[in-house]
C-alpha cells in the first residue's frame, strides 16, 4: 500500500513541475509581447497562490499566473509584519551594484574597513556635500563610501558634466572634493559610468540625494551623520 501512495505521490510531483514551467513560459511570452525592451531576469511562483514574481534588474512586479495582470507594489505578510518585496528587493539592490563594480565608482577607503556603503550623490546638492565635508569622519568609524553619481537636474545639466568631469579627472578622489566645494575644475569627457549610475538610481527609486545603500542592500534616504550611520550599520549586521 505505502509503494503505491509513493508511486501516485512522484506522479504528482512530475505532472506539477511542467505545470509550473508552462506557466512561467506563458507569463515571460505575455511580457515579451506587451513590452519587448524589458530584459527579464527571473520568474518564480510567490508566496500568493496564483500570483508570479518578475524581477526586472533591480525591479520586482508581480502578475498573474495567466500572464494577463501585472502588479507593482508592495507585498505585506500582514501576520508577521514584513515586507516582503523589500526583503526581495535588497537582495537585487544588492547584485546591482556588485554587477557595477567597485572599479565603476569612487571609492574612499579607511586604512581599516568595517563597513561599505554605496552612495547615490549629486555634486551640487547641499546634504551631499555636507556628507563629504565630514568624510574624514566616515573613514575614521571604518566605513569605506562608494560613491555614484546621480545628478537631478538630468543629462547635459552642469551637475551632469561635472561628474563626467571628476570621473575623467587625473585624480577621481581630489577632483570630487574640489567640486563638492564648489571649486572650479577642468572640463573634461571620457568614456564614464555616469549614464550607468543614474539608471542605476533610477531603478532604486531615488527621490533624493544623497542616497545610502548598505552591502546588504538597504536603503538610508538623506544625510546620515558618521556615528548615526555606524549604529545602523552595527544594527543592521547584528539585528535583535
Amino acid at each position: 500500500m505505502r509503494k503505491v501512495i509513493r508511486i501516485a505521490a512522484l506522479s504528482l510531483a512530475s505532472l506539477a513541475l511542467p505545470i509550473a514551467n508552462a506557466d512561467e513560459a506563458a507569463i515571460k511570452q505575455a511580457m515579451v509581447k506587451s513590452m519587448p525592451s524589458v530584459k527579464i531576469d527571473s520568474i518564480k511562483p510567490s508566496v500568493v497562490k496564483g500570483l508570479y514574481e518578475v524581477i526586472v534588474g533591480a525591479n520586482i512586479f508581480y502578475i498573474s499566473e495567466d500572464g494577463k495582470y501585472l502588479l507593482q507594489g508592495r507585498l505585506v505578510d500582514l501576520a508577521a509584519r514584513k515586507d516582503l518585496t523589500e526583503e526581495k528587493l535588497s537582495g537585487t539592490r544588492k547584485q546591482a551594484l556588485e554587477k557595477i563594480g567597485q572599479k565603476n565608482m569612487i571609492v574612499f577607503k579607511p586604512k581599516v574597513s568595517k563597513y561599505t556603503v554605496s552612495i547615490f550623490t549629486d555634486i551640487d546638492c547641499g546634504y551631499c556635500r555636507k556628507l563629504h565635508s565630514e568624510i574624514d569622519q566616515y573613514l575614521a568609524e571604518g566605513i569605506t563610501i562608494q560613491y555614484l553619481f546621480f545628478p537631478r537636474a538630468g543629462k547635459d545639466s552642469d551637475s551632469y558634466k561635472k561628474a563626467v568631469s571628476v570621473w575623467c579627472a587625473d585624480d577621481r578622489n581630489a577632483a570630487l572634493t574640489a567640486a563638492k566645494k564648489d571649486q572650479k575644475i577642468p572640463e573634461k569627457t571620457c568614456d564614464n559610468p555616469v549614464d550607468e549610475h543614474m539608471q542605476l538610481g533610477a531603478d532604486f527609486d531615488v527621490k533624493g540625494t544623497p542616497m545610502i545603500v548598505t552591502e546588504k542592500g538597504n536603503i538610508y534616504p538623506g544625510y546620515l551623520p558618521a556615528k548615526q550611520l555606524l549604529e545602523a550599520l552595527e544594527s543592521e549586521k547584528n539585528p535583535k
